[in-house]
């Protein structure tokens, strides 16, 4: 076997039968060459490899339903952001972080319903509609959303708290049309007791993610997105620990006046309006 370092790329390329032209040949063999590229070119030793592998292990052992390590690796190393910006397509609403603390199964909520639950901080009532890329509104399209709160921190992080809290999905009127009223959150760090957080601190990196609320948008015949709100003049609007800013995301907060009439009736009265219109475009 006359294996050295320049042609064993080639041999490990052909120990895979997969199909000719297929997309996984495409993806496995390109992943093949930039990993031995990258490791020729590094001359990586063995100490950096094994320390590597360790640091992958310990991303699995630390994650959890509610807590997905290898995401939050993705979203530090700006490979989630780069993912969002090469799949947006023209005329979408730009797409930006999932984040580590999805939930597929949030409840179902009706229009108006208030997600903060009472708890302290900046009541604010977050409207818009769903549009396609023609500005058609999209009526039944689904709003999937999840934050943290006031004090920066998601419920599911909260020993004792309602993971569901904070957390809905509202399906838009006949006019595309969703609203609802919740608490304004502030900025946090990414988790930091993890192998990532060991990450960024060997790289004087900071953690802190600018405040957003998070979306999954979903309507039947179109491409699904998967964005974040991002709020004008907030702390690390221009440096989000996971890049996932975009000009097109920032939205204004408009503090409510007294006597000011509101657009929608809602379970609590907001201090402010955010209103953020999303643009879903068609599926193929």
């Amino acid at each position: 076997m006359d294996l050295n370092e320049y042609n064993l790329t080639q041999r490990v390329k052909d120990s895979f039968e997969t199909e000719e032209g297929s997309r996984l040949k495409f993806l496995l063999e390109g992943f093949i060459d930039h990993l031995h590229d990258y490791t020729r070119e590094t001359k990586l030793t063995h100490d950096e490899w094994m320390a590597v592998l360790m640091f992958l292990y310990n991303c699995g052992q630390i994650s959890t339903p509610e807590r997905h390590e290898f995401i939050l690796l993705s979203d530090v190393l700006g490979w989630s952001a780069l993912v969002d910006m090469i799949n947006t397509r023209g005329g979408a609403t730009e797409g930006s972080n999932l984040g580590p603390f999805y939930l597929d199964n949030a409840p179902k909520l009706e229009l108006g319903t208030d997600l903060s639950d009472g708890r302290p901080g900046v009541t604010v009532l977050m409207h818009g509609k769903v549009q396609d890329t023609l500005k058609k509104p999209l009526a039944g399209a689904i709003v999937d959303t999840w934050q943290a709160d006031s004090a920066g921190t998601y419920p599911i992080q909260e020993e004792g708290q309602d993971k569901y809290d904070l957390r809905g999905i509202f399906k838009t009127d006949d006019q595309g049309r969703y609203w609802y009223t919740t608490v304004l959150p502030k900025p946090y760090t990414v988790p930091y007791d993890g192998p990532v957080g060991d990450l960024l601190r060997a790289g004087k990196r900071h953690s802190w993610r600018a405040p957003h609320l998070h979306y999954i948008l979903r309507a039947e015949g179109y491409r699904a997105i998967t964005t974040e709100i991002f709020f004008e003049g907030t702390d690390y609007v221009d440096n989000d620990a996971v890049f996932g800013v975009r000009n097109s995301l920032i939205a204004k907060v408009k503090p409510v006046k007294s006597g000011d009439p509101l657009p929608f009736e809602t379970d609590r009265k907001p201090d402010a309006i955010i209103e953020f219109d999303f643009t879903l475009a068609p599926e193929g």
